[in-house]
């Protein structure tokens, strides 16, 4: 996994890679969380820099707040060899990779994750966006930031259902690759996870598929399991004041739909469905679906970025372990999951 560095040698390694590359002025980006509980970690390691706080949570993943990250980068003079470090989850890493491969058609940046669901997932891969309109990540390009700096000890900073939003993500990719992982620690559970040794376990499952198809023409897609239902979900859901989910809340949703799907059309046994439900319902809270939810969730399914005229593209499970691709699924059979997700 080249340039991606775990602790303990990720703050060290981030400290030589920003002393050693001659980088004309270098941004940290943070979000009020991150700026009172990640920075003062980081910051002993850190040259001399800017500091920029923008507020969190998907909702303020938006061209509002790129536009005030690029007016910053213009305002301070930002030229080419500029470095943008993105110290924070998903939303920080995703927008300010966005925002550096636009400004001035791209600057350099670098990842520093401090959620689990950052750190698993959405700092690795080279994916940055912002949601438009409502629908998730619906502006985007494929970047890779330079290098990616894993500390586990911004964990310690995080509430329990950040942590399990982040594991969500983790489950996925044993679902889709790696049918021992699954079956272990769903015998050791969620409290015993090692954290130290999952982190780049999960890391490496992505990589690896990445590497394989780096702007997801074929098998990069089966990243997306969960994610058709569970974006859905998760853009209804950041309408209803109150209700909002985090990311992997959503995808736990996903996750147990779209083995539902994988059921139903003959690709998963009754057998592995049930150890899945049964794993996702120790580890998550159900969340509470009305029929007006189900109606109001449906429509987001239209605009899932893996749908190719019209038809509604899936990623399905043949067996734990095992994922496949481009599978048309209708929005009536979606309904049909989301009905089971809410009774089983």
């Amino acid at each position: 996994m080249e340039n991606i560095f775990f602790s303990p040698e990720a703050l060290p390694e981030l400290q030589e890679f920003l002393r050693s590359r001659a980088f004309s002025q270098i941004l940290i980006l943070v979000d009020e969380n991150t700026r009172r509980d990640c920075y003062p970690i980081l910051k002993k390691a850190l040259p001399e820099h800017h500091l920029l706080q923008i507020p969190s949570g998907e909702a303020n993943k938006t061209l509002g707040t790129s536009e005030t990250i690029w007016q910053f980068l213009t305002e301070k003079a930002f030229d080419r060899w500029g470095v943008v470090v993105n110290l924070g989850g998903g939303v920080i890493g995703d927008m300010g990779g966005f925002c550096a491969a636009l400004y001035k058609r791209g600057i350099t940046f670098v990842n520093v994750p401090t959620t689990l669901l950052a750190m698993v997932d959405a700092s690795v891969g080279g994916k940055t966006g912002i949601d438009f309109l409502g629908f998730k990540n619906q502006l985007g390009v494929f970047q890779e930031p330079r290098a990616v700096f894993i500390h586990s000890l911004f964990l310690e900073t995080l509430p329990a259902r950040q942590i399990k939003s982040g594991y969500a993500e983790v489950i996925k990719h044993w679902l889709i690759a790696d049918a021992a992982a699954f079956e272990t620690q769903r015998l050791v559970g969620f409290l015993a996870a090692d954290w130290q040794k999952l982190i780049p376990e999960s890391v490496e499952v992505k990589s690896k598929i990445v590497k394989a198809d780096p702007l997801e023409k074929g098998v990069r897609k089966i990243l997306n399991f969960g994610h058709t239902v569970g974006h859905a979900v998760e853009s209804y859901f950041l309408t209803q004041l109150g209700r909002e989910l985090l990311h992997g809340e959503a995808i736990a949703v996903g996750l147990v739909c779209e083995s539902y799907l994988s059921e139903q059309k003959g690709l998963l046994s009754q057998a592995e469905l049930s150890r899945i439900e049964t794993f996702m319902a120790m580890v998550y809270e159900k969340v509470k679906l009305k029929p007006e939810d189900i109606a109001g969730i449906l429509p987001y399914l239209q605009q899932d970025k893996k749908n190719r005229n019209a038809v509604i593209n899936c990623v399905l499970l043949e067996g734990i372990g095992k994922a496949v691709y481009d599978q048309p699924v209708t929005v009536a059979e979606v309904e049909r999951s989301l009905q089971y997700y809410q009774i089983v």
